[in-house]
C-alpha cells in the first residue's frame, strides 16, 4: 500500500497541491483523475520521488520514501513499474530486447532466467510470436501490451500508468483496461492509474480520487461516482457528450 499523509507541493509562491491524504491501495485498481493543470502529474511525480514535497509524507509499506537515503529510495525504485502514456518503447529493439530492458540493468539472474521471464510475460499479455518483431511492425494496441509486459518483468509491488489508453480505439482501450485489472489482481499490485477517460474509470476504477484546483475534492469507486453530488466532479464526469447520453438514459 502506498499511504499519501497531508502533501503540499509548492513551486516558488505557487501551491500546486494543497494537503493531499489518500490510501492506494493493493490488489484494486487506484484512479487519479480530474483535469489538465489539476495536479495529476504533480502528485505522481512527488509520490514517485521526482519531486521533492514542500510538506507531509509518502509512505510505502509504512516507510517514509522521501526521508530515505539514496540506496534506500533505489530498492523502493526497483518494485516500480511504469507505464508510460505512449508506451515508450525502443524502436531500435524487438519487442523481446524492449521488455528485457530493465531485466538487463536489474535482475542478477542468468541470461537464460532473463529470457525466460521476458517469455512468461509475453505470454501474459497474449503476445507470443511477437518476439522478434520491432515496434513498428506491430499495432498500437500490440505496443501497449508490450509496455505492460516491460513494466510487470521486474515483478513490482506497485504499477502507475499514466495515459495508459492513450491514442486507442475504444475496444482496444476496453483490452487494456481489464488487462491492467486483471494483473493488478493477480500479482496483488498496488495500481495506480492516472487518466482522464471515464470508460476506464467506469471500467476498472475501484479506489478513485478526484482533484481539483490541487485539492482531494472527492473519493470513492466506479459506482459512486455517477451519482455524485460533487458538482466539481459531475461536471468532469459528464463533459463528454457519451457520458451526457448515460446520465440521460440513467434518468429516463
Amino acid at each position: 500500500m502506498i499511504e499519501v499523509q497531508g502533501l503540499h507541493k509548492s513551486f516558488g509562491d505557487e501551491e500546486i497541491l494543497h494537503d493531499i491524504n489518500f490510501d492506494f491501495k493493493p490488489g484494486v485498481v487506484n484512479v487519479i483523475i480530474g483535469g489538465s493543470g489539476s495536479g495529476k502529474t504533480v502528485l505522481t511525480k512527488c509520490i514517485v520521488g521526482l519531486f521533492e514535497l514542500t510538506k507531509g509524507q509518502v509512505l510505502y509499506e509504512g516507510v517514509n520514501f522521501h526521508a530515505l537515503n539514496f540506496e534506500d529510495k533505489k530498492e523502493i525504485r526497483k518494485q516500480i513499474g511504469f507505464l508510460f502514456q505512449g508506451g515508450a518503447l525502443f524502436d531500435s529493439m524487438t519487442v523481446e530486447e524492449n521488455v528485457m530492458f530493465p531485466l538487463n540493468i536489474f535482475e542478477q539472474g542468468t541470461k537464460k532466467e532473463r529470457i525466460e521471464r521476458v517469455h512468461f510475460v509475453l505470454d501474459r499479455v497474449n503476445l507470443n510470436g511477437a518476439e522478434k518483431k520491432y515496434p513498428a511492425e506491430i499495432s498500437g494496441g500490440m505496443q501497449k501490451r508490450v509496455a505492460i509486459a516491460r513494466a510487470i518483468a521486474m515483478k513490482p509491488k506497485y504499477l502507475f500508468c499514466d495515459e495508459p489508453n492513450s491514442g486507442l480505439d475504444p475496444k482496444t482501450a476496453i483490452v487494456i483496461d481489464n488487462l491492467i485489472g486483471e494483473i493488478t489482481k493477480e500479482y496483488n499490485m498496488t495500481t495506480i492509474v492516472i487518466t482522464h477517460d471515464m470508460n476506464s474509470v467506469l471500467e476498472i476504477g475501484e479506489n478513485i480520487m478526484f482533484i481539483y484546483k490541487g485539492r482531494l475534492e472527492w473519493t470513492g469507486n466506479r459506482n459512486e461516482i455517477l451519482t455524485t453530488q460533487n458538482t466539481n466532479l459531475s461536471n468532469f464526469v459528464y463533459a463528454s457528450d457519451f457520458m451526457k447520453k448515460i446520465r440521460s438514459i440513467a434518468n429516463s
